[in-house]
């Protein structure tokens, strides 16, 4: 049904409200209104109020009073104060007055819609984009909240009833059931030109010192700025002509909703500039958000390169900078911290993703928890800090939540950041391009000035463990400088009887790889030989790098058969070639090539082994002397022992093991040195450690699941 108003026409032109070349010559109109004089007014607190009164003043049943909440309009009230809106009411309230009579006048008779928005133009010629559309709104939302009032009050209120009787109110509102179509069609319209206004003042609130007018994303918002603020103009236009047609309507109405497909039809339109306008601000928040991380990240860079009295400068930027939470996780008391537990102490960063493996949490808990037992020894004086680096391209989820939690909570005795949104985007992007975190685990070392003094100590860590204390590039080169390449360097380290059998005086043979049949006979060769050679042998299993199921399957085959001795625990394993990775790296930080440093030629022979199919063995007796060869070459040397064995007693067993091996010894040979490529270290020429000559390099990509 369609209630027309006496004497009311529809709006001319108003059916074709989308044609492009009707908006080009409205808007030449329209920006020859436009003589800004300079004068600025925050208008968001004014929008406020406006947003207020549309939210409050609504359809109602007749003798339902709607109840306002007295504790949202004292709110109200306060913020209005606080944000001097009251002084900004003063100077603009003659205008808002002035527009809501133009409105309410030339809305009455069914004037022509562009005309009425265009003399709403000329008296608000002197402002803004943002202050013209805010204060149309303001006249508006006058002239409708009023409309409103009158009716909600009109049954319990004399003078609401004296008025509504004037204004025909009841005989209209009888027939709210039909009204409704354009009671919806008006609220759908009302918060449609809301969201534009509020995206338009937004505009021109977003910071000058990060986005300036000619930033193309700015440009283009500003350009279809005066698109917006007129399609709002007009669409409050057609709300006031619908509110006042229906003032001293009385009983004069027919049923039909082509008003109401008018003001959706302009609701449509609205919607489309919005979104337009939002999917702009959205981009001009991310200009804003790339310029803000990196003013920054270079205050972080100036940061961590000047000197400081003590630490906490450097660990507020890198951890959390404000004061409004405790920011770090104890993992040992499980309750939250201040960052004041890390004044002035040496600071160990362990810096990772969540998919950091349990392998390495689990050695760097041994080698933390061991620290925590001698408190007062020097090299026991530091704390290490876990900063999860997660992608924030992706959403935090429940599944990730647990992870976190699972590491935080269950694996951590250290302290921890409470969450990984509190670490700044520009720290995450400083790990990445200084510290070079792509992958794999760092342990970033702050002394108790704050400065950086290794930017890796994971590779310390795991040679030396806490010994390695205060983690510093000279500490590293004076560790270096007292080794030697011995079995204790080896090994020691993953299993304690080692040592024992040093001082006894015992042979020690290290063996590994993945054919139980090459290690069955291995096993029983070398324990005939050292039983004919009055030697007295332990042997170990090291497997093989990244231990899988062979490898605990051999495990346990070695135990059954009683062939040697096991590492039974296969984090050890791990460790045992990952101390390797970590002397390679080491060397290779300090310039040190298999060329020009023997502990890095067998550590490269070492790798080697580990990167064929086949089984390798090294056998020492005390600390310096140490044989090895590949699986076929130790095998046939030790199968053919008595053509060498009248050697080992004027020689030594080892010295004529080696000799021997030398005999067997062939130029033809294939070595494979895997290297991790997540370590962001790999150096482009690596040489042979068995011929000198340079590697050739590839790229691998595995997945073992065995």
């Amino acid at each position: 049904m369609e209630i027309v108003p006496r004497g009311k026409t529809p709006w001319r032109g108003e059916r074709h409200i989308f044609s492009t070349s009707d908006d080009n010559v409205m808007m030449k109109q329209i920006q020859g209104t436009h003589a800004p004089d300079g004068r600025e007014f925050g208008v968001r607190p004014l929008l406020q109020v406006v947003e207020d009164i549309f939210q409050r003043a609504h359809p109602v049943v007749p003798g339902h009073a709607h109840v306002a909440a007295n504790a949202q309009l004292d709110a109200l009230e306060e913020k209005s104060v606080q944000n001097g809106f009251h002084e900004i009411l003063e100077v603009l309230s003659f205008t808002i007055n002035k527009i809501s009579c133009e409105l309410s006048c030339k809305c009455s008779g069914g004037g022509d819609a562009h005309t009425t928005t265009l003399s709403i133009f000329n008296i608000l010629s002197s402002y803004s984009w943002d202050a013209k559309v805010v204060l149309a709104l303001a006249a508006f939302a006058v002239n409708y909240g009023e409309f409103w009032l009158v009716a909600q009050l009109y049954v319990t209120n004399p003078l609401a009833k004296a008025i509504a009787l004037l204004k025909q109110l009841p005989e209209t509102l009888e027939h709210a059931d039909s009204l409704r179509p354009k009671f919806e069609a008006l609220n759908n319209l009302i918060r449609a030109m809301l969201d534009v206004a509020k995206c338009i003042v937004e505009f021109k609130e977003l910071p000058p010192q990060y986005i300036s007018p000619d930033t193309p994303e700015m440009a283009t918002a500003t350009a279809h700025i005066p698109t917006a603020v007129y399609w709002t103009i007009r669409s409050i236009v057609a709300c006031a002509s619908q509110i006042m047609g229906l003032i001293g309507m009385g009983h004069e109405f027919t049923a039909s909703t082509t008003e109401a497909w008018e003001l959706s039809s302009l609701a449509h339109k609205i919607g489309s500039i919005y979104d337009h306008m939002n999917k702009q601000l959205s981009l001009c928040y991310q200009h804003i958000d790339e310029k803000r991380h990196i003013e920054s990240y270079n205050t972080l860079v100036r940061l961590i390169e000047s000197p400081h009295i003590d630490n906490m400068k450097i660990i507020k930027a890198l951890i959390y900078a404000k004061d409004d939470q405790l920011p770090l996780f104890d993992g040992t008391a499980k309750k939250r911290v201040s960052l004041e537990v890390l004044r002035r102490k040496n600071v160990l960063l362990l810096i990772s993703d969540l998919d950091i493996s349990q392998e390495e949490l689990s050695i760097l808990e041994q080698m933390f928890q061991e620290s925590r037992q001698h408190p007062t020894r020097t090299e026991s004086q530091y704390e290490v800090v876990w900063l999860p680096v997660v992608d924030r391209s992706t959403p935090w989820n429940d599944d990730k939540q647990r992870k976190f939690d699972l590491l935080q909570k269950e694996t951590m005795p250290w302290y921890s950041v409470h969450h990984p949104s509190l670490v700044d985007p520009a720290v995450i992007r400083y790990t990445k391009e200084v510290w070079k975190f792509v992958k794999k685990p760092l342990l970033v070392v702050l002394d108790p000035q704050g400065r950086v003094v290794n930017r890796n100590a994971v590779h310390m860590m795991w040679i030396w463990g806490s010994l390695a204390f205060p983690f510093t590039s000279m500490r590293e080169e004076a560790l270096w400088k007292e080794e030697a390449w011995r079995i204790e360097l080896l090994a020691d380290s993953i299993d304690p009887n080692i040592v024992n059998w040093v001082e006894e005086g015992k042979y020690i043979c290290l063996y590994g790889g993945e054919d139980i049949e090459w290690i069955r006979k291995f096993t029983t060769t070398a324990q005939a030989v050292a039983k004919a050679a009055r030697i007295p042998l332990e042997m170990i299993y090291v497997g093989k790098s990244n231990p899988k199921e062979k490898v605990r399957r051999n495990n346990h085959m070695i135990v059954e058969e009683r062939l040697s001795h096991i590492l039974p625990d296969l984090t050890l394993i791990w460790f045992f070639w990952v101390r390797l990775e970590s002397m390679w790296h080491s060397k290779t930080q300090h310039g040190r090539s298999e060329e020009n440093d023997p502990i890095m030629k067998e550590v490269m022979t070492m790798l080697s082994y580990d990167g064929s199919d086949q089984g390798w063995a090294v056998i020492s007796r005390g600390s310096a002397e140490i044989a090895k060869a590949k699986g076929d070459t130790i095998l046939r040397s030790l199968s053919e022992y008595n053509a060498w064995s009248g050697l080992v007693e004027q020689k030594g067993f080892i010295p004529a093991l080696m000799d021997h091996l030398q005999e067997l010894h062939t130029p033809h040979h294939c070595n494979r040195l895997i290297l991790p490529g997540s370590t962001g270290s790999i150096p482009e020429r690596v040489v042979c450690a068995e011929c000198s000559r340079p590697m050739e390099k590839f790229i691998m990509y595995r997945c073992c699941n065995d």
